[in-house]
């Protein structure tokens, strides 16, 4: 079953007695533990029929006993398992898969990993329980998942705050939904969520970010260019070289990319590259001032000043430094 079916069968109390919820990505595991703890029953009946349990503190056994348990005053029993991952011996879940408590709902959230199907417990929680599984979200459907969040809470997004967030928040949804969550308090449904006020609610500069950087790079603009990494340089705890290196590294490559591409139609290669259509025309304007032998001098250039960043044949230059020689490179390659 996927989110929102699970979801609509909490709402609708269809349930069936066993959900194994599993991924690395975390944010959707919680959620959905959290609506069986908060929705299934009353304030009421969750004093005497709800468990919460923690994979690193608990049994099998103890699972089990809980699940198998009557509800008093209720119809349902809820016994949410927490840290699934964290339970030793789960195949001694096996006999409770054949004859699960029809008056219990067992939640497993197994975070970090999922089950190895191939195993034979594998195998029968995922035909014995109604499975979901949460996958990670790459970086190129951030900006696409920032846009359906805003737009579902009833809020507008302009495509660059979208870019913006991305690239400040990588693809943490937790961590994204909590800065989102916090903007739209404080933002009118009616007024559009801009780079302005990202910067002044949340703190990340509409100027100086890893995006506007690599658009300045793209366009070989210099003053804009040094202007950004000048504030970097001067702000390294915010602004730390290594994760400025992968995301250029990013950028570089997709360019390249663009380069071999047969089809360069905006619809083509927003596909080939893994990029909302609107960050297109920023690839293609890169390639216009990149040829391929600059390119791969670039990338001899970010894996050097990568290896210089963690100390190797690199003795006395900092950060800031560094970052500043990086970019010279880049702007005369």
């Amino acid at each position: 079953m996927n989110y929102k079916e699970i979801i609509t069968s909490i709402n609708n109390k269809n349930l069936q007695p066993i959900y194994l919820l599993m991924g690395d990505e975390p944010y959707y595991i919680d959620k959905l533990s959290n609506e069986f703890a908060k929705n299934l029953l009353t304030t009421e009946e969750q004093e005497f029929n709800q468990v919460t349990l923690y994979g690193r503190d608990t049994t099998i056994e103890e699972v089990i006993s809980e699940s198998k348990q009557f509800p008093f005053g209720s119809e349902k029993r809820v016994v949410v398992v927490k840290e699934g991952q964290q339970l030793k011996n789960i195949e001694a879940l096996d006999s409770y898969l054949d004859n699960p408590q029809p008056s219990t709902v067992l939640v497993i959230a197994y975070k970090a990993k999922s089950i190895d199907k191939r195993k034979k417990i594998g195998k029968k929680l995922t035909t014995k329980c109604i499975v979901f599984e949460s996958n990670r979200i790459y970086d190129d459907k951030i900006p696409a998942w920032i846009l359906d969040y805003v737009h579902e809470h009833g809020y507008q997004i302009d495509n660059s705050s979208t870019a913006v967030l991305a690239e400040y928040l990588g693809s943490d949804l937790s961590k994204i939904t909590n800065e989102l969550d916090k903007l739209m308090l404080v933002v009118k449904k009616e007024e559009k969520i801009t780079t302005k006020l990202i910067e002044y609610h949340i703190g990340i500069s509409k100027d100086y970010n890893v995006f506007e950087l690599q658009n300045a790079l793209g366009k070989k603009d210099v003053v804009k260019a040094n202007r950004i990494i000048n504030h970097f340089a001067e702000n390294t705890k915010n602004h730390h070289i290594v994760p400025i290196i992968s995301a250029l590294f990013s950028f570089f490559q997709k360019v390249i990319i663009y380069h071999f591409l047969k089809d360069k139609s905006s619809k083509a290669t927003a596909s080939a590259l893994k990029v909302h259509p609107f960050f297109v025309s920023q690839y293609q304007r890169a390639a216009k001032n990149y040829n391929k032998k600059q390119l791969f001098y670039i990338f001899g250039c970010l894996k050097e000043y990568d290896l210089k960043s963690k100390g190797v044949n690199n003795k006395s230059t900092n950060q800031r430094g560094l970052l500043r020689e990086l970019t010279f490179k880049i702007l005369h390659a």
